[in-house]
């Protein structure tokens, strides 16, 4: 099976583009996170994937058929809203069987995929249940069966986590990609958290201001960012000014560093490095002068500041590894050569 394409989509509302010329490719059964923040436009396209938006211009294509004009209720796929939307008058099963009776389905076929589906979310026996007396977790695990009850050729979630706590929220992040990895159903989620996105996603689409800014594997993203709003917005980065001096050297921070080129033609540039990749040295050449300005112990990790030229930078580094350091201490920053992203202005 071909999977989801999108082409050129665009929606206007007004003068405003919500969406601006996307086009994206989700192979089958991979799972995609779109994500960005707030007004980046990633829920209107999942409601144009959905059927719930009408496209400005462009086509949507779910394994070799066009479905741009089609209904959502014919579209043949599930949805997990943020709201989870659950009814909170019938029972779990109940909820569950709920499109599976509209279809007119018999009532053995709704209790069996009922079983089914309680087992595939380990909720077994929980058919009867009110779905008030349910917790957070399991109200979300209900809503995904619930959306799975048809077999969907695509499955699409719209925040379906941030209402959880922090500590449930990553299990369910754990546990959604596990259920979806079993079924190998086209997945697309919608979400403003970069570690649920890089928890689940075969694919991360980076978005702002209606456009992608970025589609690929979490750990390329992480690495290779495609530009400075990428880098910044995935987990944490410094961005650090780097020019050419008169000797045509790099220079960061007024010091020079061996072994970054900046792009052929270009006197000024953007670093990006990520925070465990740095080292610290005696202050001298090949390393950044700077004075240590705070030291914060979190346990697992632990986060040096360093004051540079004007510049914070930080580093991270694992117990075992703790820099023998302290604040006030002069030290030198070094940035690793393979480690650092060269960022076009």
């Amino acid at each position: 099976m071909s999977g989801l394409s999108i082409n050129a989509i665009t929606k206007q509302f007004g003068d405003f583009a919500a969406v601006d010329d996307v086009s994206l490719s989700v192979p089958h059964g991979k799972f995609v996170c779109l994500l960005g923040p707030s007004g980046c436009g990633k829920t209107t396209l999942l409601r144009m994937i959905a059927g719930l938006e009408e496209p400005t211009s462009g086509a949507i294509v779910l394994d070799g058929e066009e479905i741009t004009s089609i209904p959502t209720h014919k579209r043949n796929l599930g949805m997990v809203f943020q709201s989870l939307a659950l009814f909170p008058h019938l029972t779990v099963g109940e909820n569950i069987a709920y499109a599976l009776r509209i279809r007119g389905a018999s009532k053995e076929d709704q209790r069996k995929r009922v079983n089914d589906l309680l087992a595939m979310i380990h909720l077994n026996g929980f058919a009867d249940r009110p779905v008030a007396k349910l917790s957070g977790g399991q109200r979300q695990r209900v809503a995904i069966a619930r959306a799975l009850a048809l077999s969907p050729k695509l499955f699409l979630l719209d925040e379906p986590l941030s209402a959880l706590d922090a500590k449930l929220r990553e299990a369910m992040q754990v546990e959604l990609r596990q259920l979806q990895q079993r079924l190998g159903i086209t997945t697309v989620v919608v979400t403003h958290d970069q570690r649920e996105a890089m928890t689940m996603a075969d694919l991360v689409v980076v978005m702002g201001k209606g456009k992608i800014l970025q589609a690929a594997s979490p750990i390329e993203i992480y690495r290779k960012p495609a530009d400075a709003f990428v880098a910044d917005f995935i987990g944490i980065t410094n961005l650090l000014p780097a020019e050419t001096d008169s000797a045509g050297r790099t220079t960061v921070l007024g010091s020079a560093v061996p072994g970054i080129a900046l792009p052929s033609g270009s006197a000024k540039a953007t670093i990006s490095i990520r925070p465990e990749d740095i080292h610290f040295s005696a202050p001298g050449a090949g390393s950044i002068a700077g004075t240590v300005s705070f030291v914060r112990d979190l346990g697992g990790t632990i986060e040096t500041f360093v004051e540079a030229s004007g510049t914070t930078i930080v580093a991270v580094a694992t117990p075992r590894e703790r820099p023998n350091v302290s604040v006030g201490q002069a030290i030198g920053v070094v940035l690793p050569p393979e480690s650092c992203v060269v960022l076009q202005p």
